[in-house]
């Protein structure tokens, strides 16, 4: 199944995600909650999300995208104050549907390129509706 898009979904920034940031390195573990190891509180929200007002999130279904780390099931983080480049992940709309694509431009044409070699590179072509919703910035999934 093609990478698309399930659900999508707005921040809540009222509520801060802060979480204790250590400064000893984790090499198997977790580090011992000492207070002399905690350099301060890391807020998720802060981390994550560079443009809140454009930001959104989406949870993915399909496979074509896992050799680029995306799972069905995640959540990415996409912005849309992002200008899409060439060899950015991007949520694009073709003909009315959402999907989950490495954009790549290529003498001035543009494709969208699976991460999955069972799957076909899609060039978009002047009779399809084509928008580009944003840049995925960061992916978030279970281990």
């Amino acid at each position: 199944m093609d990478t698309k898009i399930e659900a999508i979904y707005y921040p809540d920034l009222t509520n801060n995600c802060e979480c204790p940031l250590f400064v000893v390195p984790v090499t198997a573990g977790f580090p011992s909650p000492a207070e002399d190891y905690i350099e301060g509180k890391l807020d998720l929200n802060k981390y994550l999300i560079t443009h809140p007002a454009a930001t959104f999130f989406v949870r993915v279904t399909g496979e074509s995208m896992i050799d680029a780390g995306i799972h069905p099931g995640d959540i990415l983080i996409v912005d849309r104050a992002l200008e899409p480049a060439d060899k950015n992940v991007v949520i694009a709309v073709i003909n009315g549907e959402f999907m989950v694509k490495r954009i790549r431009m290529i003498k001035s044409k543009i494709f969208l390129m699976p991460e999955n070699k069972n799957f076909k590179p899609l060039e978009i072509e002047n009779e399809m509706t084509f928008e580009v919703w944003g840049v995925v910035t960061n992916v978030i999934h279970q281990l």
